[in-house]
């Protein structure tokens, strides 16, 4: 574990001599990486280091932010310091925290593969097989950063040699440039990659065709990247993960998300590791109140999408219901139209993703009393205290009830619905904030799906439905599988937009998603009411790190800012 630390180190002093600001003398600060590089075990401690780089994203509050906030699904919450994010203001500049992390953590990442890749070829006395593997896997990781980039920021900088001296020389790489970079190292990863690997948590190479998949049927739909076969490449790809491996969906939709040894599942494909050990969940993030970077630790995602029950009556925070941050707060689309009542009897993943009820844990708190049925309130310890029932339950069968009743039209920026497949009561305390739980990136349920998408957009719907019909079944109540099955004629874009949310609702696609099919401003005007009045076309890209311009040669001249920021 501290050696694991020790490797976080080394890779931010890799990163430090080109992140160069133009308020500090530019000497290089180490050449520890490049020696550090040469021998085996440094080697392999670098290739640690840069898989350390993606707990700086996935589980974060950052990505989150510019993943889940902001779409049609989700919207603000009661609390949080990036609430402009979601409402699309002005606020939304160069100066932006998340943008800005994930700028410099991914950079910074990818200067250590690049240092590491260089150093490779003259490293001896490190097994070649181990070389091989090691090298896909940093491949694996540099394309999987430069995917996220050019997602966000459109043309990027394209770097793949390690840099150990100070540069301002930058520049941004057409967008077709940079897909055919992380095309390349993808597909030459392939062959060297472990399928499967004992070492858990390691790329394999069916996480490399899962992304692959996901790359070209993104890459399908950008107009300065797409080629005419990108979306055959995609279901292939995404096909042989489903037919070539070990893979399989889990027979109950939320045994995915069990804490836990359930967390390493047949159905898991590539995830972020992270432990109840504060040291190897080390990372970073941004503090908006003193706009610096902090150090923070773990999973943070199980604080976002809970609603404020603490403060309700009956109720205390306690460690199984989660510390409520109250972030993202799912929109009427989300709740009314994805996971539609009158399917619910069939579809068991609304229940399984929503928290329905709360239970007396503080029996001598008898206000506030929110649900306007009733004027007094008596608690019993674990009896209930609060109940959603997902629908609009009358006054007067509300008023029977010894509890609450938070229906829809109750529902507020402190309370409503929460997400549960990320809750962490695993955690030592109430107030504990570092989480454990892995955090999936990559799932088969989500690999069905885009071989469905991939087929659909080739005219295909027939070859789709088994693909869509397979993740359906399993989120069937017992005995309705057969009422979970499509038709060819359902089999539409439209449907996969729904589909997918109703499947990964949360798990930090959406945004991406709502690029890649070319609506996100349609529909956050549509479903969000928070976004709507401020969102514009030029959103579909983040803005550039301010940094960044300001420390490259000719700043603004050489390095432009997205239009519109």
């Amino acid at each position: 574990m501290k050696t694991y630390k020790s490797l976080l180190v080394a890779g931010a002093l890799l990163f430090s001599a080109t992140g160069c600001n133009d308020l500090l003398n530019e000497v290089p600060v180490s050449q520890v990486g490049s020696q550090y590089a040469n021998s085996p075990n440094g080697f392999e401690a670098v290739v640690k280091a840069a898989y350390a780089s993606l707990r700086e994203y996935y589980g974060r509050e950052d990505a989150m932010t510019l993943t889940v906030f902001g779409t049609d699904t989700y919207t603000m919450g009661a609390d949080g310091s990036f609430k402009f994010v979601n409402q699309y203001t002005s606020q939304i500049d160069g100066r932006l925290g998340p943008t800005n992390n994930i700028w410099n953590a991914f950079y910074g990442a990818i200067n250590t593969i690049n240092v590491a890749l260089d150093a490779a070829d003259g490293i001896a006395g490190l097994d070649e097989t181990i070389k091989k593997r090691r090298v896909a896997e940093l491949k694996f990781l540099r394309g999987h950063h430069y995917f996220i980039l050019v997602q966000m920021f459109g043309p990027v900088s394209l770097l793949t040699k390690g840099n150990l001296t100070p540069t301002k020389e930058f520049s941004r790489a057409p967008v077709k440039d940079v897909y055919a970079q992380i095309v390349s190292d993808l597909e030459s990863s392939l062959t060297d990659l472990a399928t499967p690997t004992s070492e858990y948590g390691r790329v394999t190479k069916g996480a490399a065709e899962h992304l692959l998949a996901k790359v070209y049927l993104t890459k399908a739909t950008d107009k300065d990247a797409a080629a005419a076969d990108d979306f055959a490449k995609a279901a292939t790809y995404a096909q042989n993960v489903i037919k070539n491996y070990t893979y399989n969906l889990l027979p109950d939709f939320s045994s995915v998300f069990a804490q836990g040894g359930g967390e390493v599942n047949s159905e898991v494909i590539f995830a972020t590791q992270y432990t109840s050990e504060p040291i190897t969940n080390i990372g970073t993030g941004y503090n908006s109140t003193t706009t610096n970077t902090v150090t923070i630790n773990g999973n943070q995602t199980h604080l976002y999408f809970v609603m404020e029950y603490d403060n309700q009556a009956g109720m205390q925070r306690d460690v199984l219901n989660g510390r409520p941050f109250r972030r993202f707060m799912p929109t009427n689309y989300m709740l009314n139209v994805v996971f539609a009542e009158k399917n619910r009897t069939i579809d068991s993943r609304y229940k399984k993703s929503f928290k329905d009820t709360y239970y007396v844990n503080n029996p001598t708190k008898t206000t506030p009393i929110f649900d306007n049925s009733k004027t007094s309130l008596k608690f019993v310890a674990g009896d209930t205290a609060i109940f959603l029932p997902g629908y609009e339950m009358p006054l007067e069968e509300r008023a029977k009830r010894r509890y609450q009743v938070l229906v829809p039209s109750l529902y507020r920026p402190n309370l409503f619905p929460a997400l549960v497949k990320f809750m962490d009561p695993l955690r030592p305390d109430r107030t504990y904030e570092p989480g454990s739980r892995d955090f999936i990136m990559f799932r088969l349920a989500e690999t069905y799906l885009i071989a469905a998408e991939a087929l659909i957009k080739q005219g295909k719907p027939a070859e789709a439905v088994p693909f869509i019909n397979a993740v359906r079944r399993r989120a069937a109540w017992p005995g309705k599988q057969a009422e979970m099955e499509i038709t060819t004629a359902q089999a539409t874009m439209d449907f996969i937009m729904e589909e997918r949310e109703r499947e990964l609702a949360g798990e930090m696609h959406r945004w991406f998603d709502l690029k890649r099919w070319g609506v996100l401003v349609e529909r956050v005007k549509a479903y969000n009411p928070d976004g709507a009045p401020n969102v514009k076309d030029f959103h579909v890209l983040r803005p550039i790190p301010q940094d960044q311009i300001d420390r490259t040669a000719g700043g603004s001249a050489s390095y432009p800012q997205n239009p519109g920021y």
